[in-house]
């Protein structure tokens, strides 16, 4: 058997030209979505991951803006920031990119940014209403990861779902939508006894971890569903996801590569969110 590969790349580019079609709509009803992006302090990948948004949020004709802050930003000072932006009715979007410098808390500035603007889906509004299975703004990795399975035609009801990590970022709001979906989800972590008995039993396995290559085909059950969130670098420069691809794709019946996997679908779904967004808020001021 040789694994099917989930290329989220391709799925994104249909997904992309949905939104595109979309939000040309609401413009000519006289509503551009609008994003906003603020970032603080001079962390290379995070300024790289705000190009890699600014870029597709253009592609996808929504108004992006950036605010760039310095290091030693206060937390008063980014609390009046995200404060204008809640106000601004042309900002339909806000996302704070993390990690913030020490200074700062970053639960007091998630849980600043209004919830009908909080595209990243980290307020606790939002993943209240996750957890209780209502319509919310869901994380967009996550998200992401569901639309593959969904494209894909991965059967979830009644599936055994296993996610090896527990970030509040990827890791608990993936099971808890896979759940929402009637699959039975178990959540491993770095204290989980025999972790590789618990993976093997897995008919979906999503891994997300930052462990470059820890899953080998030998911890994966025959005709599994492999997600593999991880983005590591190499000391020779490549790229590995925490999956060892190569062995893992010869026992599994779907992978996903690293790169052009979840990735692309983690930024694509802020584009939906921001639609979404966008729509809510448009309606409600009629």
């Amino acid at each position: 058997m040789t694994a099917e590969i989930i290329y989220g790349s391709k799925i994104a580019e249909k997904i992309r030209a949905n939104i595109k079609e979309e939000v040309q709509h609401l413009e000519n009803n006289g509503v551009r979505p609008g994003l906003s992006v603020i970032i603080v302090g001079d962390n290379p990948a995070s300024k790289s991951y705000v190009k890699f948004k600014q870029r597709a949020c253009e592609k996808a004709g929504i108004q992006s803006d950036v605010i760039e802050l310095p290091e030693h930003t206060t937390q008063e000072e980014l609390l009046h920031h995200v404060k204008q932006l809640n106000e601004d009715p042309s900002v339909h979007g806000i996302l704070v990119q993390l990690p913030l410098p020490d200074q700062i808390d970053e639960k007091v500035i998630i849980e600043s940014i209004s919830p009908e603007k909080d595209v990243d889906g980290f307020h606790p509004y939002n993943i209240g209403r996750l957890q209780t299975d209502q319509d919310a703004f869901v994380p967009c990795t996550p998200l992401g990861i569901l639309a593959m399975v969904k494209e894909s035609n991965i059967a979830i009801t009644g599936k055994h779902v296993v996610v090896v990590g527990r970030s509040n970022i990827v890791g608990k709001p993936a099971g808890q939508l896979f759940l929402n979906e009637h699959a039975t989800v178990t959540y491993c972590h770095s204290a989980t006894k025999d972790l590789f008995n618990i993976t093997k039993q897995a008919d979906i396995l999503i891994v997300a971890v930052g462990k470059a290559k820890m899953i080998k085909k030998e911890s994966v059950k025959d005709g599994a569903v492999v997600i593999d969130v991880g983005n590591n670098y190499l000391s020779d420069g490549s790229l590995a996801g925490d999956v060892d691809f190569e062995s893992v794709k010869e026992v599994a019946s779907y992978i996903t590569p690293v790169p052009k996997g979840v990735g692309p679908m983690t930024i694509t779904m802020l584009l939906q969110n921001t639609l979404k967004a966008a729509k809510q808020i448009s309606s409600k001021r009629g």
